[in-house]
């Protein structure tokens, strides 16, 4: 198993990174590696992002040194989101199957976690975060979402919000995860942009087309950055900071947050004209 660890960055350093430390600091490149689970865990509310690429064998999500645990999910809760074809993942002995977009969660105290090799070649995106209850696990599929549509073709952000690992669908400790799917015609996500100090966010874009890109925009309202994305890869954005996109092409991406509550409305919104 691959990991590597993030540290938080205070935003007045932000402010005076070349691109390549940008990218360096909150940009991951690579989240499926063939045959290998791959993680990042960051100092931003503790959360872990990675990916699980199953081939040939089963491959096991065990606890990495950065836990100090005997098992992965000794104090720990996770999210998945299968983004590949329909693959399986067997839980304390019990299978799931997750089609394309649908998520399973599995709460804190499960000691076994395996992704397993499929013929339809599934890739399953992960978070997880610090847990202090022991909450059932259950798969989510995309019927059972609390599922939004806003925005509209004229503002370019006509986009379809699925709400899968949230409080309105389930119960969790502090992670929350959904997938935005931006429809024809559209590229902008999140926008009128927003902040919510109480939580941290990591962003994964998929479904970006073949020579095409999504242009993150980060930092503080009056202090933003951007980074140049490509398909499967994500980007951790800090509680100081905004996290919003703009494609050559309609994507999709997953939202996953950990922070101080589960309101998923919090937000401290900023309009286009005032960002700078």
């Amino acid at each position: 198993m691959l990991h590597t660890s993030r540290y938080a960055h205070h935003p007045t350093a932000y402010k005076t990174f070349t691109t390549a430390q940008l990218r360096e600091a909150f940009l991951v490149e690579q989240i499926f590696v063939p045959g290998e689970i791959s993680l990042v865990y960051s100092h931003y509310d503790r959360l872990i992002v990675g990916g699980a690429a199953p081939t040939e064998q089963p491959l096991a999500l065990t606890p990495i040194d950065d836990l100090k645990a005997d098992y992965f999910l000794q104090r720990r809760e996770l999210g998945i989101i299968n983004v590949g074809g329909a693959g399986d993942v067997q839980v304390d002995g019990q299978t799931y199957t997750l089609q394309n977009k649908e998520a399973l969660y599995v709460g804190r105290g499960v000691k076994e976690v395996s992704f397993l090799p499929g013929p339809d070649k599934p890739l399953f995106y992960l978070n997880s975060a610090p847990a202090h209850a022991a909450y059932p696990v259950r798969k989510v599929s995309l019927a059972d979402a609390d599922t939004v549509e806003i925005g509209s073709i004229e503002t370019s952000n006509h986009r379809i919000i699925r709400k899968l690992l949230v409080n309105s669908v389930l119960e969790t400790c502090q992670l929350q995860m959904g997938l935005t799917e931006l429809q024809k015609g559209s590229v902008w996500n999140t926008m009128p942009a927003h902040t919510h100090a109480r939580r941290m966010e990591a962003y994964f874009y998929f479904d970006v087309p073949d020579g095409q890109t999504v242009c993150h925009f980060m930092g503080e309202p009056q202090e933003t950055r951007h980074i140049w994305m490509q398909n499967h890869q994500a980007v951790f954005s800090p509680p100081w900071s905004i996290h919003s996109g703009a494609g050559t092409s309609n994507y999709t991406f997953i939202w996953g947050m950990a922070g101080e509550n589960l309101d998923y409305s919090d937000m401290d919104g900023v309009k286009p004209n005032e960002l700078r």
